[in-house]
């Protein structure tokens, strides 16, 4: 993480932002890195973001959009889709653009390193949001933390042990056979934070009292119908099984998973599905009918898009150090609150 181990918060961070000057006049400036202050001029910013359609990166892109326009940046918002040879293409057009700084969400973490090469080489400042990249190295995973792009996101470890908290509980109030359920967890096995999450996830609700049920692992494209085919197969294979938990790396992956085991016959009284992001769930509590998905955990990518502006905005104008990770905050929702936690669901 560049060699800054400290975690900065939500509130520290808008905090920080909040005692800027404002925009000054208009003049190019230069963007800046580890040295040096750029403080006159419009400061630019292209905002690349995997799966750009999906409902948390649409609201994260309004975030970014509010944060510009109050700091009166100038902001190219771009929907990679899940096209890592469009990730670098966009990238080295935004540099061509002489943009001061990219906020990048990589399709693909193996494209990482060039994206970061390509922003030193142009002398562009990076930062990540969401998904961590490495800058000498396709597994962010296995990266040193010194290599590791500053990021503005979540905690995968404390979405995952808040989902598998919740699990656990909806497990235990049921009072399910441990031999009768099985534990469907659901992601894209080549993004890390995806990895984080689920395996954090499987960690508490073995540590809440899960300990002896089977968890089966589905790769998918983190896409609903792409867990739902996956998912499907894994149910065929598993027809002993009568009761169903289930999480994963995002909302996408848990809503095709429940619409998965819902379509196979099972009544969603024996489904417990914990989403992540909120955004898919609170369509079926919505529509007031009976659904597997019990409760996800409510990830606002508004919070998200607002934070990484700020965050690249004091570094360029400022010259203030971005720091390791930025992280913002989350919490449980189900049917009886998720309106008045503020969930948008369009």
């Amino acid at each position: 993480m560049l060699s800054r181990t400290t975690r900065v918060s939500v509130v520290a961070m808008c905090a920080a932002v909040a005692s800027l000057a404002g925009c000054s006049s208009g003049r190019e400036i230069t963007p800046v890195g580890d040295t040096g202050t750029a403080s006159e001029g419009t400061v630019s910013i292209a905002y690349l973001q995997k799966q750009g359609d999906q409902e948390y990166f649409v609201g994260e892109a309004a975030g970014a959009k509010a944060a510009a326009e109050e700091l009166g940046v100038e902001l190219s918002v771009v929907n990679l889709g899940n096209d890592a040879n469009k990730t670098v293409g966009e990238v080295q057009a935004a540099i061509a653009r002489k943009v001061h700084g990219l906020i990048v969400v990589v399709p693909d973490p193996a494209v990482g390193p060039q994206v970061a090469q390509a922003a030193k080489s142009g002398g562009v400042a990076l930062l990540t949001s969401d998904d961590q990249v490495c800058v000498d190295g396709p597994d962010p995973g296995k990266c040193a933390k010194d290599k590791l792009v500053p990021r503005v996101g979540f905690s995968g470890a404390q979405m995952g042990a808040e989902i598998g908290k919740r699990a656990a509980e909806e497990f235990m109030k049921a009072d399910w056979k441990a031999e009768e359920t099985a534990v469907i967890a659901a992601w894209k096995q080549d993004v890390t934070v995806c990895t984080d999450r689920v395996q954090a996830a499987q960690q508490a609700f073995l540590d809440s009292g899960g300990a002896s049920v089977k968890i089966i692992e589905v790769g998918t494209d983190n896409t609903p119908t792409g867990a739902q085919d996956k998912v499907a197969a894994t149910i065929t294979a598993n027809r002993a099984v009568k009761k169903w938990i289930v999480w994963g790396c995002n909302d996408e992956n848990v809503s095709g998973a429940v619409t998965a085991l819902q379509n196979a016959g099972n009544d969603p009284a024996d489904i417990v599905g914990i989403g992540l992001g909120a955004y898919l769930a609170c369509k079926d509590w919505r529509s007031g009918k009976p659904t597997g998905m019990k409760a996800a955990l409510f990830i606002n990518g508004h919070d998200v898009g607002r934070l990484a502006v700020k965050t690249l905005y004091e570094h360029v104008k400022e010259g203030k150090e971005m720091p390791a990770e930025a992280l913002a905050p989350t919490r449980i929702v189900d049917a009886s609150n998720w309106q008045q936690a503020g969930v948008p669901c369009s």
